[in-house]
């Protein structure tokens, strides 16, 4: 047995040895002649270059899927005989292969060994930080083959193509909708579950996505990132940005398949479509009434619950609506935005310009003060 005098672990072959001795060197003497990357032992960089081939010498015997790999067909193999060999101390959960169960062991130990060299962020797994690094350079070297957008990462360019061919292979179990994406599918099945695993540490509400606990903590912070590059105006969502640079651009994307009338957001068709198929698809807990929109429900609700929300900063008198709030707040400013073109008289309230100009057009109508 031949020692190696850094770390004393023991090898039989002098050239196991001296292999294992540029793990401490460093020294990487095989390189690619196509990429130029550099390995310490010759079989790394015979299985690289397998990426540049394509060539998968190792094969499933039951499903014949091919691999570059032997380790890969290995763990592999290991879907078909359901075999687990990696468990965690910590929860228990097992793993096919032990790279995998390193990895999740950092969720307890919150470990993140690798950090960016451009602004100090870390992770706790490689290839997040290969791909955070292209927000750097921003470089996106994967590409669609149909719409050639690109993508910072293989993954999100498989996602992105499912758009172009309309495959959603992952299904729920429950409703038997299907999805694009594993992950949507995990966040669409807590709407049966009714799990709400992420929660704010300040004031304690629940959320399904991580994103959206994310997007509310900025309305205790206040915080808000996303700026229009024409006008400056500063917005917390990066959607509710791309909806305001709609007002500059004059884009409406969503049009109506019945009457042709188009929409900055798909919200607002979608709300449209109902003054079509007449569709109220919120209905009242209390009086059974039902409504087009969640907004009208919510307002509703307050007859029942007398909620008024929306108080006077003069006189404190408390209203349902914020437009009451709104119309009431000009009793203590005097402010009479509403004015006749005829006449030029000026009014609170829209309603009741409304109702003065049929005065000009000879209608009866009542005494307006």
């Amino acid at each position: 047995m031949i020692s190696d005098h850094i770390c004393g672990q023991r090898f039989t072959r002098k050239e196991h040895l001296n292999s294992h001795a540029r793990t401490h060197t460093g020294e990487k003497p095989f390189s690619c002649s196509v990429c130029g990357q550099t390995f310490t032992q010759k079989g790394s960089l015979n299985s690289h270059a397998r990426t540049h081939t394509g060539e998968k010498p190792f094969s499933c015997s039951v499903c014949g899927q091919t691999f570059t790999h032997k380790g890969s067909l290995n763990s592999h193999a290991r879907t078909h005989t359901g075999e687990n060999t990696f468990s965690c101390s910590v929860c228990g959960k097992r793993f096919t292969e032990k790279g995998s169960l390193k990895i999740h062991t950092r969720t307890h130990t919150g470990e993140k060994p690798f950090s960016c060299s451009v602004c100090g962020k870390a992770f706790s797994h490689k290839q997040v930080l290969q791909i955070h690094i292209t927000t750097h350079t921003g470089e996106k070297p994967f590409s669609c083959s149909v719409c050639g957008q690109g993508f910072t990462d293989k993954g999100n360019l498989k996602k992105h193509t499912r758009t172009h061919t309309g495959e959603k292979p992952f299904s729920c179990s429950v409703c038997g909708q299907g999805f694009t994406d594993k992950g949507n599918l995990k966040i669409h099945t807590r709407t049966h579950t009714g799990e709400k695993p992420f929660s704010c540490s300040v004031c304690g509400q629940t959320f399904t996505e991580k994103g959206k606990l994310k997007r509310h903590t900025r309305t205790h912070t206040g915080e808000k990132p996303f700026s229009c590059s024409v006008c400056g105006k500063a917005f917390s969502h990066k959607q509710v940005l791309q909806i305001h640079t709609r007002t500059h651009t004059g884009e409406k994307p969503f049009s109506c398949s019945v009457c042709g009338q188009t929409f900055t957001e798909k919200g607002k068709l979608k709300r449209h479509t109902r003054t079509h198929t007449g569709e109220k698809p919120f209905s009242c807990s209390v009086c059974g009434k039902r409504f087009k929109e969640r907004e009208s429900l919510k307002i509703h609700t307050r007859i029942h619950t007398g909620e008024k929300p929306f108080s006077c900063s003069v006189c404190c008198q408390r209203f349902t609506h914020k437009q009451s709030l709104k119309m009431h707040t000009r009793t203590h400013t005097g402010e009479k935005p509403f004015a006749c073109s005829v006449c030029g008289k000026t009014f609170t309230e829209k309603g009741n310009l409304k109702i003065h100009t049929r005065i000009h057009n000879g209608e009866k109508t009542g005494k307006l003060n």
